[in-house]
C-alpha cells in the first residue's frame, strides 16, 4: 500500500497532524467513536482528560489491530472534546500520549468541541479511518 502525506506549502505548516493523506491499494476501516472507557464500559479516569485520551487511543489501537492493521495505518482522526480550552491546556501530555501510539506519524486530524457525548462522564471521544494494506 502506498500512503503519501499531503502538506501543501500554501497552508500553514501542521504541528501534530497532517493536512491530508493519499492512500492507494488498500482496505478501509471506519472506526466508531471511542471514548476513554475500559473493557467493562466504564470511564477509565473520571475527570482526567489526558487519561481518557490515552484510553480512547488504546481502544482505537485494539480495533485497528483486530482488523490486521497498526496505528500507522490510521489516516484520519476526529477528536471530539467537551472543552477546547481544557484540551489546549494539556497539549504537552496529550502529545506525549499521542506519540506512544503513533511515534512521529501524524494522521489528518480534526478537533471539534461538542456540547455532550453519549457517556455523560466522557470528556473526549475519538473516531477515525484506517487504510490497511
Amino acid at each position: 500500500m502506498a500512503k503519501t502525506i499531503v502538506n501543501p506549502t500554501a497552508l500553514p505548516r501542521p504541528s501534530g497532524f497532517s493536512h491530508g493523506i493519499v492512500a492507494e491499494g488498500h482496505r478501509t476501516l471506519y472506526l466508531a467513536g471511542q471514548p476513554g472507557v475500559n473493557a467493562q464500559g466504564q470511564i477509565a479516569a473520571p475527570g482526567d482528560l489526558v487519561a481518557q485520551f490515552s484510553q480512547a487511543l488504546a481502544n482505537i489501537q485494539c480495533v485497528v489491530t483486530a482488523a490486521g492493521g497498526s496505528m500507522q495505518d490510521m489516516v484520519k482522526l476526529t477528536i471530539s472534546v467537551l472543552d477546547t480550552a481544557a484540551y489546549k491546556a494539556v497539549l504537552k501530555p496529550l502529545g506525549t500520549s499521542f506519540r506512544t501510539f503513533f511515534g512521529s506519524y501524524y494522521p489528518a486530524t480534526t478537533l471539534v468541541e461538542v456540547r455532550g457525548l453519549f457517556d455523560e462522564h466522557a470528556l473526549i471521544e475519538i473516531e477515525g479511518i484506517a487504510v490497511i494494506d
